[in-house]
């Protein structure tokens, strides 16, 4: 019973062909196709609103000089909260449960802001590893903890995503057999697991939402310290 609970976290096959690389791609088919118009019709409408209202909030933390990063954080904040909603549905895989993939995600771009501020700002960059102030005893110490809690970044972020989203799918899925197995025994309970069970499925929507957005954003806060 507790190895079938994880079953769901495993990357499907298909004749050996994994089927998490159809998965990533799948969100793609959900945006507008190119067309020779900038709104076609009120689908395209909507989606341009909820695109550049998410640019928006992205970028409002950043200087001018970040703003060339607003394709790439917006590309990511899109795919995260397609394949997080879309791995909701039944019988569904979703590979943000995967922390390979969130660590892939993660440790690339977190670098990229860190090579970014070494390059264009070196002093203040390094300057993040020792607070003002601090008395000579304490600088080896100091610069430790903060070199570690700089390198720990990708991993805190892929860990984070990766937790939230596991936590959430066994919850659903350990209420969801409970009333399954309740409901010829104990109907009156069954139906109370299954009003628990929708109000967990409507915060799991909730959850997958807040997660991409707090990945993201917690991206372009790395790259406001070192632009």
């Amino acid at each position: 019973m507790n190895l079938s609970f994880f079953d769901q976290f495993m990357s499907p096959y298909l004749l050996g062909i994994p089927l998490i690389l159809i998965s990533l791609l799948f969100p793609a088919l959900l945006l507008p196709s190119p067309h020779n118009r900038w709104i076609t019709n009120r689908i395209s409408t909507l989606q341009s609103w909820f695109i550049y209202t998410i640019t928006k909030q992205l970028m409002t933390p950043l200087n001018k000089k970040g703003h060339k990063w607003a394709l790439i954080l917006s590309s990511l904040m899109i795919f995260l909260l397609s394949i997080n909603l879309l791995g909701l549905l039944p019988y569904t895989f979703t590979p943000t449960t995967q922390l390979s993939m969130n660590l892939a995600l993660a440790f690339p771009l977190w670098l990229a802001t860190l090579l970014t501020g070494l390059r264009n700002q070196p002093s203040a960059s390094l300057g993040h590893l020792l607070p003002e102030g601090t008395p000579t005893p304490l600088i080896p110490a100091l610069i430790m903890i903060e070199t570690t809690s700089l390198l720990i970044r990708p991993l805190a972020l892929g860990v984070r995503l990766t937790a939230n989203l596991t936590a959430g799918h066994l919850l659903i899925q350990l209420i969801s057999t409970a009333t399954a197995v309740l409901f010829s025994i104990m109907p009156a309970i069954s139906i109370l697991t299954a009003c628990v069970l929708l109000l967990l499925t409507i915060l799991e929507v909730a959850v997958a939402m807040i997660q991409a957005y707090v990945f993201v954003l917690l991206l372009s806060l790395y790259l406001q310290e070192n632009i």
